[in-house]
């Protein structure tokens, strides 16, 4: 038996891969123990009884965590960096040394924006595996950047310097040990990375909490479905691309039925519940069961959604707002599995052309099939937690031969 402790932002898309990682390992016989600034959020996801130590940080949302909807691109990233991730770092070392000494583990399971935990790790000369959630920077994100990935480093280094280990010189976000990347080359591209400690596992599904009810008869077997989602971080940025999603739909009412889903209540005229022209409006649905009747669904590009998509052959229309998200967005067009608009500057008109392109073109529905055989076939959770447990037992012998 060994012990791993998961170290994660408290961010919904960050958490839920690593849920079914670590049941996974529970399952067979293993310790598990959480880190993070938001443990309702971990006992939410992963269960009541989770085992979560309470870091502090920021947590999305609130104080100086809010980021204006209107920043993207290089400003947008600034902002993520220097008011939120830098931040959270430093103010979750404290509580995941704390959690480090109070569980011991064998192994840390770090999410790549969790700096903290692999720079703890490293301090203490303790072997940790990156839990990449999305793919965006194996994919050559800053190639052409170069000041951008200097300023990066630099911001780096800083927290090296205040939390990790001075004489260190692995990058927090890619383990030297393992990295566990929750996707496929299938997906990300030619660019894909390799090495030995490099595992591309696919999504990592797991059972969640039941999710909110959904009026599953009024789902029309003899039409095409389409799911529009934005995530819960983008309720503020989507009200007008929304809109104009819900009229494109609307259009094709008599061909396809649509759930929109809209947790802010953006939509001035819309009463949440209500199916107006075939277009269903609803705060929040069970997404996975959801993705099983879809034929093609509209997101803002954000990795899990697309992943989630893509797991059921689902091809996408994706419109990216900032971060990770147009990268995101190229491997997907790339891959021939969906066709990309500008997120603000979309209209109906251009939507409704690209819902036809993925709802009736056998290229998209082709593709996004052959992503989610690569999916299924690199073993998710299950491969993840085959690959930490070898990685506990190396470092174990490893420990046992040392100390001869």
């Amino acid at each position: 038996m060994s012990r791993f402790l998961f170290v994660v932002p408290p961010l919904v898309g960050h958490v839920n891969p690593a849920v079914g990682v670590a049941a996974r390992l529970a399952a067979r016989g293993h310790r598990v123990a959480w880190a993070c600034a938001d443990p309702s959020l971990v006992r939410r996801l992963a269960g009541r009884d989770a085992h979560v130590h309470a870091c502090a940080g920021p947590v999305p949302g609130v104080d100086g965590a809010v980021r204006p909807p209107e920043l993207r691109g290089a400003e947008a990233l600034r902002f993520l960096w220097e008011r939120y991730l830098v931040p959270l770092a430093d103010a979750m070392a404290p509580g995941v040394h704390a959690a480090v000494t109070d569980f011991r583990p064998d192994v840390l399971v770090v999410d790549q924006q969790a700096f903290a935990g692999a720079l703890v790790a490293e301090r203490l000369g303790l072997p940790w595996a990156t839990s990449a959630t999305t793919s965006a920077e194996f994919a050559g994100a800053y190639d052409g950047l170069p000041r951008v990935a200097e300023w990066l480093r630099e911001r780096l280094a800083e927290l090296r310097a205040r939390i990790g280990d001075p004489a260190g010189t692995a990058d927090p976000r890619y383990s030297p040990h393992l990295l566990l990347i929750f996707s496929t080359p299938e997906l990300i591209g030619p660019q894909a990375p390799l090495g030995s400690r490099i595992h591309y596992v696919g999504p990592s599904l797991a059972d969640r909490p039941a999710g909110p009810c959904f009026p599953w008869e009024w789902l029309d077997p003899g039409r095409v479905k389409v799911l529009v989602t934005l995530g819960t971080a983008n309720a503020d940025a989507g009200d007008r691309f929304l809109a104009e999603c819900r009229a494109a739909l609307r259009e094709r009412a008599d061909r396809v039925q649509a759930v929109l889903v809209d947790p802010g209540g953006t939509l001035p005229d819309g009463d949440p519940g209500e199916a107006d022209k075939d277009v269903l409006i609803l705060p929040s649905v069970p997404q996975l069961p959801l993705l099983e009747r879809m034929d093609a669904v509209v997101c803002h590009a954000g990795h899990n959604t697309v992943c989630e998509a893509l797991w059921h052959g689902v091809p996408l229309v994706v419109a990216p707002i900032r971060d990770d998200q147009p990268v995101v967005a190229a491997q997907v067009v790339d891959a021939g599995a969906g066709v990309r608009v500008r997120f603000g500057r979309a209209t109906a008109h251009r939507l409704g052309e690209a819902l036809d392109h993925v709802l009736y073109d056998r290229v998209h529905r082709a593709a996004a099939a052959r992503v989610r055989t690569a999916f299924r076939a690199a073993g998710g959770a299950r491969a993840a937690a085959a690959h930490l447990e070898r990685l506990a037992a190396d470092s174990g012998a490893r420990r046992t031969e040392e100390g001869r």
